[in-house]
């Protein structure tokens, strides 16, 4: 959900010992997919809600009624502040979803094609075998927990949580959000039936959906708060300008 890199060209910004200090960090594709998916995600979350309100409960499996026992029930459901609509009206929500929804499949699978054609996904998205290393794996998470963030060149390149987690989001995530959002169709089910035999029923489909759903909002909320602590003016600066200012090094600092 984030960014292509680049190595730093020749026109960009330097410091006094002539080294860049400065990169073009996001292509113009990449940034406007990104803010195109914050308004799109935003929306098809609290119509969400809205259809989740008209049964607050999640179940297993092919059937779910009022008397059958659910995983999961709110009994209240959701506020109207984080809805839309902000009132109960089940057939607005799911108008706004459906529309939203082809919104982010066609966006998603757009993207996809320009990464893997500009090597953005072989670049930057796919993990390298010394990096899924454990001692790799380890260190860089060692390294966020002490809020010790990427410095100089470094800074312009994913390390391997970015690359795991935006991999993850990109690759599992909206496609599991998408398939299981059209395997509670019955239009769908009847034109794709293998649909529920992926999901294991209809069901359960909602159910993975909601869960899917929910690990898009804590993705969100781990992303904000890393652009918070890397530093927000650099990081929304270079996700609308695409320029990003390096950090200097530790031992430059």
């Amino acid at each position: 959900m984030d960014v292509t890199r680049t190595a730093p060209a020749p026109a960009e910004l330097t410091d006094g010992a002539d080294r860049p200090s400065g990169v073009i960090r996001h292509r113009l594709s990449t940034r406007l997919w990104h803010w195109l998916n914050a308004v799109v995600i935003i929306v098809m979350l609290m119509s969400g809600m809205m259809i989740f309100n008209a049964h607050p409960r999640l179940y297993w499996g092919q059937y779910g009624a009022n008397f059958d026992p659910a995983w999961l029930e709110l009994k209240s459901g959701f506020p109207g502040w984080a809805t839309i609509p902000s009132s109960y009206d089940l057939a607005g929500a799911r108008r706004w979803h459906l529309a939203f929804a082809w919104v982010l499949g066609i966006s998603s699978l757009v993207y996809l094609l320009i990464a893997l054609f500009n090597g953005h996904l072989r670049r930057d998205l796919i993990p390298r075998a010394r990096e899924v290393a454990p001692s790799h794996l380890w260190q860089d998470f060692k390294d966020h927990a002490r809020l010790r963030f990427p410095t100089g060149e470094a800074a312009a390149r994913y390390n391997i949580l970015q690359k795991l987690s935006y991999g993850a989001v990109i690759l599992l995530l909206i496609p599991a959000l998408i398939l299981s959002g059209l395997t509670m169709s019955p239009a769908m089910d009847a034109a794709w039936p293998w649909l529920l035999d992926l999901f294991g029923g209809r069901q359960s489909a909602r159910s993975i959906h909601f869960i899917c759903a929910a690990l898009m909002v804590l993705f969100i909320l781990v992303h904000l708060i890393m652009v918070l602590l890397a530093g927000p003016r650099n990081e929304i600066t270079s996700m609308i300008t695409g320029r990003f200012r390096l950090p200097p090094d530790r031992e430059d600092a």
